[in-house]
């Protein structure tokens, strides 16, 4: 009898899906440059700007009458879920300016790939970021 709750509790545990990993926290970006605040933000995952190295404020943005604004506290990422481990959404690249379509993905609880891509997914870029806290 022992032997059979044991293989049940080991048939259970096998059975059961992989667990989620969570994007909530604060990420850096792969180059060191830039740390970004991932939150729930109504179902979504939104991320803010909380430190930027470098350029301090949007320079590039299309919109001339933004180009003041400070980067800390822009939301630059937004994604909805879209599978396990997986999100996608739009992403703000204030190096250029422009808003890219992406998506992002939970590797390991530690490190995210972030991609975002033009021409309708055609041409994307990928970089992980790594998770700070």
């Amino acid at each position: 009898m022992t032997t059979r709750l044991v293989l049940a509790a080991l048939a259970t545990l096998i059975a059961l899906p992989a667990a989620a990993q969570s994007p909530t926290g604060t990420f850096v970006s792969q180059s060191g440059d830039t740390r970004v605040r991932f939150a729930d933000c109504g179902g979504q995952i939104c991320g803010t700007i909380v430190a930027v190295r470098g350029q301090t404020t949007d320079e590039k943005n299309e919109n001339s009458s933004l180009r003041n604004r400070a980067l800390v506290g822009i939301r630059m990422i937004t994604m909805r879920p879209a599978g396990a481990n997986a999100w996608q959404g739009s992403l703000y690249n204030f190096q250029d300016g422009k808003t890219y379509s992406g998506r992002m993905t939970m590797p390991s609880a530690d490190s995210m790939s972030l991609s975002g891509c033009v021409l309708g997914g055609l041409v994307c870029r990928s970089q992980t970021w790594t998770r700070v806290n």
